[in-house]
């Protein structure tokens, strides 16, 4: 029988009661036995370094995190170097993760740290939920691995494991449901004796590895005979969210002005896709770019079409490279030699763009 087979599903299962008693240790021995350990971020109780392996991982495979974590810890050993150091370097430091607004939630966290919290992350998930950037799941999470609170997590794997567990099929487009789900959350967690780290742990790996949104693999879980999702034979019902992202499309081209070996470049708003990111000069059309073009000289080359999806939306980029002979100074922008990118916060795009130069 394959490992994502539902079909074996037991005929009984238990009250929620019950379930409350044997979830927990079910979770617990199957991270210790089958779990992940080897991560770098598992081999610490430091808060600042289990804070930064948490946000990286929002919305980011750990596969990626894995070399931006160790790169950025050499560069921001602590979180008073973070702190410290200018927005634009950790910007350049993220370049390439996405979701850019968790970088800059993380320097403004770190500052809040040093400056109200002597560099030293209180130890309480309620008080680290009060950080930027920091959500109640992820205070959780920190306050779990670093300090032993007792505290329920409730990130978007952990919400597939549970619903599927507890066959919770309430909308959780709604916030009334949300919460009833977080209550469930806290009831299911361990009581005293066994260790919150692996069971949290452990809920993030099942998410992360056998209870997957698409083919779970049920037959490797630990919550098989208590999973009325399994036992109804269609886990992947849950988690119900009826609200979807309406995506648009959009389209701008970019001014790849050169020269002498340097690019000039824009630094974006503060708000907005990229925020605070550099980037090539950015218009609403192809005419708007050559009216700007045209008085400063030189042969315009149209490039390669980039397709770049957000979340809310598809964006689609047509740079236009232009070398000039004399370097125009306009307001809002600098020149940045190429050999110094590395420096800038630049968004993915951009930076594979320049690289290919």
């Amino acid at each position: 029988m394959p490992p994502n087979d539902t079909s074996a599903a037991p005929s009984t299962l238990p009250d929620f009661e019950t379930l409350c008693a044997s979830f927990a240790p079910r979770v617990v021995d199957w991270q210790r036995q089958h779990g992940r350990h080897r991560l770098p971020w598992q081999q610490t109780r430091d808060p600042y370094r289990v804070w930064l392996s948490e946000i990286m991982l929002q919305q980011t495979q750990v596969s990626t995190v894995l070399g931006y974590y160790e790169r950025f810890l050499q560069r921001f050993p602590d979180v008073v170097a973070l702190a410290d150091a200018p927005l634009d370097e950790v910007l350049a430091a993220w370049s390439g993760l996405g979701y850019y607004s968790r970088a800059r939630n993380l320097h403004r966290c770190a500052q809040v740290v040093r400056d109200q919290w002597a560099g030293h992350f209180p130890p309480r998930a309620a008080d680290l939920a009060e950080l930027p950037g920091i959500g109640r799941s992820t205070a959780a999470a920190i306050a779990a691995f670093c300090f032993g609170e007792r505290a329920a997590i409730l990130d978007g794997n952990v919400k597939r494991v549970l619903t599927r567990v507890l066959g919770y099929g309430q909308d959780l487009a709604s916030s009334r449901h949300e919460r009833e789900l977080w209550t469930l959350a806290e009831q299911l967690l361990p009581a005293g004796g066994l260790g919150i780290e692996s069971y949290t742990q452990g809920l993030m790996d099942l998410g992360a590895t056998i209870c997957l949104a698409r083919s779970p693999s049920c037959l490797l879980c630990p919550a098989q005979g208590v999973c009325r999702g399994r036992a109804e034979g269609r886990p992947e019902a849950y988690p119900v969210k009826t609200r979807k992202l309406k995506r648009s499309r959009r389209e701008n081209w970019w001014l790849w002005l050169e020269h002498e070996d340097s690019v000039w470049l824009t630094q974006r708003p503060e708000t907005g896709v990229w925020a605070g990111l550099f980037c090539l000069p950015e218009f609403a059309s192809l005419a708007a770019l050559e009216d700007v073009a045209a008085p400063l000289g030189g042969t315009a080359t149209a490039q390669a079409t980039i397709e770049h999806a957000l979340t809310h939306f598809d964006w689609v980029l047509h740079p236009v490279r232009l070398p000039v002979d004399s370097a125009p100074a306009w307001r809002g922008g600098q020149w940045v030699p190429y050999e110094r990118l590395g420096e800038v916060g630049l968004p993915a795009p951009l930076r594979k763009l320049l690289a290919r130069r």
